[in-house]
């Protein structure tokens, strides 16, 4: 129930990118505000990750999931109801409130509810919960748009939430009682939120995830947001260029989950993510390079390495959360941070290749981006992977 309502609230980022064009010609919203709708759950995440993750460890997992999901849900159905595109970006920005209370917990709930010998590798599975739900987005969206109308679409996104709402709250086991603190931790004394957050970000682990997700999150949302551009140079355009979208984004689960898998049988934590790393940078090469930009096919191929390689990355910080974070308090708390600086590098990375572009003429070398942040990533994993292995020998 948990991992299917993280894919129901990724649906929420993946139903707006097909829906752009369709939003332009009935509501006369302009690129400028489409790239802000785009952005808005992003910056929710970039600003208030860490205080999401507060939140949650305070007022109980559970309760912050369907809390969250509940939001996402009203929000998605108002915001069919709106003819005006100042009301959808508010709505947009209560979308992205409801992302976070939901998500951020998603890791410490796994880890309470499912047997341990399994932790790790369900962790890695949770980290694919976003190119999951965006790919079936890209991929349901252009198909509902053609035979009803965009309010439609926004419902059907929205009733999945809803439905899973209902279902967590029904399926999964209640949060512990809480405390006069207001904490439902469920190893160790409560711990108020400020020293919760104090905890955090004073500690290393929570540095070490947050900065390693985010030089792959700049990255990432580069690589995959300029894919229709580059494709459509290639004349792969329309439906085509869509498909091809959404496959690239798809395939990053088979790294999610294989992070999972790699450590639960004892690979070293800064391999699999290095693995990652390397993966981004030989696929962002075949993608972008001038040496195959006659030949769309290998460009492709590079596309689908970039991301199904590079999957190792969130699949092994996500299943390390629970390690990296200080304590059982402070395990949504961390990923909160984690979460946090992932979108700022996912706010960041897009303007960054496309000013490398635009200045050097083509995308020939915006594939050196991805080599400059996945250097820092594997520096970032070898400290993360010698931080876990100082923290398990305790």
């Amino acid at each position: 129930m948990v991992l299917a309502a993280g894919v129901a609230t990724a649906l929420h980022l993946g139903k707006l990118p097909p829906a752009v064009p369709v939003l332009q010609a009935e509501l006369g919203m302009t690129l400028v505000q489409a790239g802000f709708m785009l952005a808005l759950i992003q910056l929710a995440g970039m600003f208030l990750g860490l205080a999401f993750g507060i939140g949650a460890d305070g007022i109980g997992l559970k309760r912050s999931m369907v809390i969250g999901l509940s939001i996402l849900s009203v929000a998605g159905v108002a915001s069919g109801f709106s003819h005006h595109v100042g009301g959808l970006l508010v709505l947009r920005a209560v979308e992205g409130f409801g992302f976070l209370l939901a998500t951020v917990p998603a890791p410490g709930l796994l880890r309470r509810i499912v047997p341990p010998d399994q932790t790790t590798r369900v962790l890695g599975v949770w980290g694919a919960y976003v190119p999951f739900g965006t790919a079936l987005g890209m991929l349901v969206g252009p198909r509902v748009l053609a035979a009803f109308t965009w309010p439609i679409w926004w419902w059907l996104v929205a009733a999945g939430t809803a439905v899973m709402a209902a279902a967590v709250w029904v399926r999964v086991p209640a949060d512990p009682p809480r405390s006069a603190s207001g904490s439902s931790s469920v190893a160790g004394p409560a711990v108020p939120w400020r020293e919760r957050a104090s905890l955090t970000v004073r500690s290393p682990g929570p540095w070490l995830g947050a900065l390693t997700f985010g030089v792959y999150g700049a990255q990432w949302m580069a690589v995959i947001g300029f894919l229709p551009t580059l494709y459509a140079a290639s004349g792969w355009r329309g439906a085509l260029g869509a498909t091809l979208t959404a496959t690239v984004a798809a395939v990053n689960v088979v790294g999610n989950v294989s992070a999972g898998v790699l450590l639960h049988h004892g690979w070293r934590a800064e391999v699999v993510v290095g693995v990652g790393f390397a993966g981004q940078v030989i696929g962002a090469f075949l993608a972008f390079a001038t040496l195959t930009e006659s030949q769309p096919v290998v460009r492709f191929a590079g596309a689908l390495i970039f991301s199904t390689v590079g999957g190792l990355v969130p699949g092994g910080i996500f299943a390390l959360a629970p390690t990296l974070a200080p304590g059982e308090s402070t395990i949504s708390t961390t990923v909160g941070w984690i979460q946090q600086w992932s979108s700022a590098g996912q706010v960041a990375g897009p303007p960054v290749v496309a000013w490398i572009a635009t200045a050097l003429g083509g995308w020939q070398w915006t594939w050196a981006f991805s080599l400059a942040c996945c250097v820092a990533g594997a520096l970032l994993a070898a400290r993360m992977g010698a931080f876990v292995r100082a923290r398990l020998s305790r």
